[in-house]
């Protein structure tokens, strides 16, 4: 039965078709009414203290540019968020079908468009959405991932939710181009316009091919288990001097000069890398599935190793991590900090380590003992660095009615004389998957959160956290059902306030009223 059913589930996600057909705004499951729409009070904002994070020159404004908020990675907005005052939903499908998830949600400083990186089935899409309707202003369709192929020939959707490559990891540069690697391995810029048609569509400025430096002999519809290797790449992103620096899920590491065009590439021998990688003004920093890297171009651009730190990997995968390793991208944080999570086994750390040589500031465990596991990047901001807890949680398909993860979020902050670090609070609220999120001004941290319920309802609420003290401020009711599982898509804070999730429907936005 769970076999039929999961072939039923992979014809449908991984093919295109609609379940259920399209629907304006995303259909709800059941139980609703049976729900409170909303929980707590409006917030009163009390920022946390910290310095701005720096803008890197060759990135959009901080806070508006890529999946992590910006080039330090630090998943933190310098603007506020919505506040929990008279709130109003608006959800909508993506694509003329579903499933519609958005995985990355920026913003376009000159337009003042969403520009996304969306699915619908096997398609993978730019989208360009009006941030106050929702509507889609124009689409670019990508090449689909060769994991999609893998996923209906193997009849397995872990396939596909453990493949991060495709274009998800891409930013917008200071010119709103979103600057994108593709599943084909093309790395490409793509600027949006308006035509003398009045319509507005995306056009590619740039392209390089770097199928002449990596492995590509991928799965396809017609070769489904191919001979050779095909290492795909899985994030981009600029560094201080202008470099276009990749990486690739077999642990190579590249450059592209967007000048000249040429291309450098080194290799993390042995290691895989899942996530993406922060840059900052003395480096870039990677985390592979070993080991945390500080990284620099040599002169001729080719990625270079300033010094590597082995971490404790455990001995397997959890459930509420793609691979056996670190789930976070690294985080560059307060004064001269870069912070990621293990996968020790008994208990995962916060390990913070100084940017400039790697040596250790801290390594805290949090969370359960047999039960703390996270895919997320660290929220870093001042000294503060926030972590939640993903263990139990692999996709919306594996969760059954009714469930959620084992949940708990916490603070954890470096001393004021950086000699340790310290868990100031920790609280039970479940976020089984979502890339958390701080509103710097507000005080607020935005997760994306589900209670297990004996009555079985899938009720999925946007949640605000107070920073300084763990204490919930309040909750919005997103939607019930499978279609508003957000499946491991982020939470982003639009420059007006607003807060936008992707989930398997399309994507939700949270606003205070008007």
């Amino acid at each position: 039965m769970r076999r039929s059913l999961l072939a039923a589930v992979l014809s449908a996600v991984l093919t295109g078709t609609a379940v259920p057909a399209a629907a304006d705004p995303i259909p709800d499951g059941p139980g609703r009414g049976l729900v409170p729409a909303y929980v707590g009070a409006p917030a009163t904002p009390v920022p946390l203290a910290g310095r701005p994070v720096p803008a890197n020159p060759h990135q959009g404004p901080v806070g508006t540019s890529s999946m992590h908020a910006d080039s330090h990675a630090s998943d933190t907005y310098p603007f506020m968020g919505p506040l929990g005052r008279d709130p109003r939903v608006l959800g909508e499908a993506k694509g003329g079908g579903l499933p519609g998830l958005c995985s990355t949600v920026t913003f376009a400083r000159r337009t003042g468009l969403i520009v996304a990186q969306c699915t619908r089935g096997q398609n993978l899409m730019l989208r360009l959405i009006d941030p106050r309707t929702l509507k889609d202003l124009a689409t670019y369709e990508l090449p689909p991932r060769p994991s999609t192929v893998q996923a209906v020939f193997s009849l397995s959707l872990d396939t596909v939710f453990t493949d991060t490559s495709g274009g998800a990891y891409y930013y917008l540069d200071p010119q709103d181009r979103a600057v994108l690697a593709d599943s084909a391995f093309h790395l490409r810029r793509f600027a949006h316009e308006k035509g003398p048609d009045g319509k507005w569509r995306f056009t590619v400025t740039d392209d390089w091919d770097l199928r002449a430096h990596l492995p590509h002999d991928c799965a396809t519809w017609t070769n489904p288990w191919p001979m050779g290797e095909c290492d795909p790449v899985t994030a981009v992103g600029p560094d201080w001097n202008g470099l276009i620096w990749w990486i690739t899920k077999g642990g190579r590491v590249g450059t592209v000069d967007p000048g000249s065009g040429a291309v450098r590439m080194t290799r993390l021998g042995g290691e895989g890398v899942q996530n993406s990688f922060a840059a900052a003004e003395n480096g870039v920093s990677v985390v592979s599935d070993h080991a945390l890297y500080r990284m620099r171009a040599g002169a001729d651009g080719t990625p270079e190793i300033v010094w590597r730190q082995p971490y404790d990997r455990g001995s397997g995968r959890k459930p509420g991590q793609i691979d056996q390793g670190s789930g976070t991208t690294p985080t560059f944080f307060g004064d001269g900090y870069v912070a990621v999570t293990d996968n020790a086994d008994d208990r995962m750390h916060v390990i913070v380590r100084r940017a400039d040589d790697g040596g250790l500031v801290c390594q805290v465990p949090v969370f359960g003992s047999g039960a703390s596991a996270t895919d997320n990047s660290l929220i870093g901001y001042g000294r503060s660095l926030f972590v939640e807890n993903n263990y139990g949680y692999r996709n919306f398909f594996d969760l059954p009615p009714g469930g959620s993860s084992v949940g708990g979020v916490s603070r954890v902050d470096v001393k004021a004389d950086g000699t340790g670090c310290e868990t100031v609070w920790t609280s039970a609220e479940r976020s089984p998957s979502t890339v958390s999120k701080v509103s710097v001004p507000a005080g607020l941290l935005y997760l994306y959160t589900k209670e297990p319920r004996k009555d079985l309802i899938d009720a999925w609420y946007l949640t605000a956290v107070d920073v300084h003290t763990g204490r919930t401020v309040y909750k919005v009711l997103t939607g019930t059902g499978k279609w508003f599982d957000n499946s491991w898509a982020p939470v982003t804070i639009g420059p007006d306030g607003t807060a936008y999730v992707g989930v398997v429907g399309g994507l939700v936005a949270v606003r205070d009223g008007e």
